[in-house]
């Protein structure tokens, strides 16, 4: 049993409640609490009315919409995971910055990829990128309909230097889904650096660069593979856009685990373009 819980974040579209599906199965997995939150999404200047009025005024019908979100989600997690603990919260603020927030503290923040209508898809498309690349907790955006386990979580390494963060979270996942683990190091020359190589014949080539790389990740997952010896776990270097590779991955993935560093060291161009193309779950976990 954990005492965290996992943060499902809602807006009432149907994205956001697979996300709750999906919450609410993790959390039973892990035996932890489900707390779902919605924020009403207020535009600037915007206040909830105090005063009686025989109208309702577009902030009230705005904040009605995010209770009735949170009533649908509680409703559609207590159907799929009967005997769950669930709370559910309103949250105030804005959106993003709120929803980041509550995921502070919590085994890991749920959201959903994008949002009813164009206004709403616009506002939890920009919630779920935001809270991927600066929460303080490990952030799952869910896409797609969750189809049949594939019983494998795979895991980004970009410096081989390694995040040990995602790394431990991905062999963590593995081992409570009973799943194997694929580890990819998907790396692109640049133009430039190919140039030089034809240019500078002392220059490492191509197969020496993937033989070289191999050898770093096959080092690097040692100490996993003796700490996890029940975690069937396979690598790969591929030589290819990194966002392109890892969102091939998640199509036969369970869950596809990235690491991130502080966001004050930009977003990322391969979490967002994983997160824009990808076929299901993807967790991005900070930096430890």
């Amino acid at each position: 049993m954990s005492e965290k819980p996992i943060v499902a974040a809602t807006d009432g579209s149907e994205e956001s409640l697979r996300a709750v599906d999906w919450a609410a199965r993790e959390a039973v997995l892990r035996g932890a609490p489900l707390r779902i939150v919605s924020a009403a999404g207020l535009l600037p200047r915007m206040v909830t009315s105090t005063g009686k009025s025989p109208y309702e005024t577009v902030s009230d019908v705005i904040r009605d919409e995010s209770n009735d979100a949170l009533t649908v989600a509680t409703a559609r997690a207590a159907k799929a995971a009967p005997d769950l603990l669930i709370d559910a919260d309103h949250l105030d603020g804005g959106p993003a910055e709120a929803v980041t927030a509550a995921g502070s503290g919590a085994l890991m923040l749920v959201v959903g990829s994008r949002g009813v209508g164009a206004f709403a898809a616009m506002i939890l498309g920009s919630v779920s990128r935001y809270a991927a690349t600066h929460a303080s907790s490990p952030v799952v955006v869910v896409r797609e309909e969750i189809g049949t386990a594939h019983r494998q979580v795979g895991v980004g390494i970009g410096g081989l230097e390694g995040n040990t963060a995602a790394l431990t979270f991905a062999f963590e996942e593995a081992a409570l889904r009973k799943a194997s683990l694929v580890a990819i190091h998907a790396w692109q020359t640049g133009q430039s650096d190919i140039s030089r190589a034809g240019i500078a014949f002392a220059s490492p080539g191509r197969d020496h660069l993937e033989a070289e790389a191999t050898e770093q990740l096959e080092a690097l997952l040692t100490g996993y593979r003796e700490k996890y010896p029940d975690v069937p776990v396979s690598h790969d270097v591929v030589h290819g856009h990194p966002g392109r590779i890892l969102s091939g991955l998640s199509a036969r993935a369970d869950l596809v685990v990235l690491g991130r560093h502080p966001a004050h060291h930009g977003p990322g161009a391969v979490i967002h373009a994983v997160l824009n193309h990808a076929h299901g779950p993807v967790v991005t976990v900070p930096s430890s």
